[in-house]
């Protein structure tokens, strides 16, 4: 069984790879403990907090949950229905009893064309794995501005901060509205310096999401925008 690499701040493990003794440790996602070792069971970066010691998957795909909110780009329409892509295995079905204007039969594509983004719910999911998205509610629509912009699903919490800490500071700093899809994209509607500004802000996410630096590296960003301003 082979070490993982020790004396970085950061390390990559492999699956069946050790991690370090149990003694005095818990084990946390992406490990579990054998012969008084942690071993990794994903590809990751490892991570310890309180003790626990977990390991956050490189790329994580998009489990789609009933309740969730989505940003999902057409992917094919039909008389009575569109097939959206959510970042998923499967495509989303969302039938025009559950869009947000009175559609008649045969015209869906007058509300909504193939490459269109929209803001929706996942209704339900089957056994089958068949996706069920919904746009009847509150802020549900289809998004005609702004930009979408994918982002690891693993890194999510990271972007949100505590309470939405990071997210909120992200929305102040940028007067943009930003809404966060559990599948991994993002929406960001404001100017267009202050979309580039957030856009900064999301790839600095996609590449230290998963580091210890991440904070610093936000915080560094965001004086980048204050000096913007003051010019």
């Amino acid at each position: 069984m082979s070490q993982g690499r020790s004396g970085a701040e950061q390390r990559l493990v492999t699956p069946g790879m050790a991690i370090g003794p149990l003694t005095g440790m818990r084990v946390g996602s992406g490990a579990i403990s054998h012969n008084d070792e942690i071993i990794a069971t994903k590809v990751g970066w490892v991570r310890e907090i309180n003790g626990t010691i977990s390991v956050d998957p490189i790329n994580s795909p998009y489990l789609p949950r009933s309740g969730d909110l989505v940003i999902g780009t057409v992917a094919e329409v039909r008389n009575n229905l569109w097939f959206l892509n959510i970042n998923g295995s499967f495509q989303g079905l969302l039938p025009m009893s559950l869009a947000p204007w009175k559609v008649e039969f045969g015209q869906a594509r007058q509300h909504m064309d193939v490459g269109d983004s929209a803001l929706a719910r996942v209704q339900e999911v089957d056994e089958c794995h068949n996706v069920v998205l919904t746009m009847k509610g509150v802020g549900l629509r289809r998004l005609s501005q702004g930009a979408v912009v994918e982002v690891p699903v693993n890194h999510l919490d990271r972007i949100r901060g505590e309470n939405n800490a990071n997210l909120d500071r992200m929305k102040n700093i940028s007067d943009c509205r930003i809404i966060v899809g559990e599948n991994g994209r993002v929406w960001i509607d404001g100017d267009d310096d202050n979309i580039s500004w957030t856009r900064e802000a999301l790839a600095i996410a996609k590449q230290h999401g998963h580091k210890s630096n991440f904070d610093s590296m936000m915080k560094k960003h965001e004086k980048t925008f204050t000096k913007q301003g003051d010019a």
